[in-house]
């Protein structure tokens, strides 16, 4: 009883370290960037304290078109993820399944995925026009690379004796992947599509703030131009946050699938 009672209590232990860790992390960072705004070294308006970003904060969220603009990007967002995610899904199958296709392209994939797809954007505004299909496409380019790359690796990564079992059961091909290849490769496709939210989020915000009238990233662009510094970094608040809940949701599904979303063996 006193063994399992150590045993549960060092989990415990280590999950208040982290969280408390996680905690003075952004304790010191909010006194660092205080006393920066404090000492004069920048100016106050760059470096703004931290009661003015507070305030650009409660002045944002009751702020009605805030939310307008958030719907907006909301939705380029799922549409980009849903678009992304499923070619991204299917070429990482056709490549993780074949091996003389992941021999032709898969170099391709690896070569343009660290590309800024950015520089595509001029493209996509004389293929889709200045409204949100051009962001929506650079979000879909931005996610399509890292899900395509994680579900080939996680499909060549499956067992093969899983395959021979589902083989000998005389499974089709449909019953082969749902029942087989798919649980056994959820870890490496939930990971692919934390990585491609991450950079899908950064390419729809960067087109945003290129060339629209809506959405985040053209309300963190214009209050830039206005100059209104605490508005700007309450926006960036907002931003990191929503991603961090997301990634950290799909974290714990990783979790879930084998501990890979955790980044260190159990």
């Amino acid at each position: 009883m006193a063994a399992t009672t150590r045993v549960t209590a060092a989990p415990a232990r280590l999950n208040l370290s982290v969280s408390a860790i996680r905690v003075i992390g952004a304790v010191v960072i909010l006194g660092i960037w205080q006393l920066l705004a404090l000492s004069g070294l920048f100016f106050r308006d760059v470096v703004p304290p931290l009661q003015n970003i507070a305030g650009g904060l409660i002045k944002l969220l009751g702020s009605g078109a805030f939310y307008a603009n958030l719907a907006v990007t909301g939705f380029e967002l799922i549409l980009a993820l849903a678009i992304g995610g499923i070619a991204g899904l299917v070429v990482g199958l056709l490549l993780g399944s074949r091996a003389l296709l992941s021999d032709a392209y898969e170099s391709w994939l690896s070569y343009l995925g660290p590309t800024p797809k950015i520089i595509l954007f001029p493209v996509m505004i004389m293929l889709f026009g200045v409204d949100s299909g051009s962001k929506i496409a650079m979000g879909a380019i931005s996610c399509f690379f890292p899900i395509a790359i994680s579900v080939a690796a996680g499909m060549r990564g499956v067992d093969p004796t899983l395959r021979r079992v589902g083989r000998s059961l005389q499974a089709n091909s449909w019953q082969m992947f749902f029942k087989i290849e798919l649980p056994a490769m959820a870890a490496p496709l939930v990971n692919g599509v934390r990585l491609g939210f991450g950079v899908a989020v950064i390419g729809t915000l960067l087109a945003e703030t290129k060339l629209s009238n809506q959405g985040i990233g053209f309300m963190i662009i214009n209050a830039y131009t206005r100059f209104d510094m605490p508005q700007m970094y309450a926006l960036l608040i907002v931003t990191i946050t929503f991603a961090a809940v997301v990634n950290a949701f799909a974290e714990r599904i990783a979790k879930r699938f084998g501990g890979a979303g955790s980044g260190r063996k159990p």
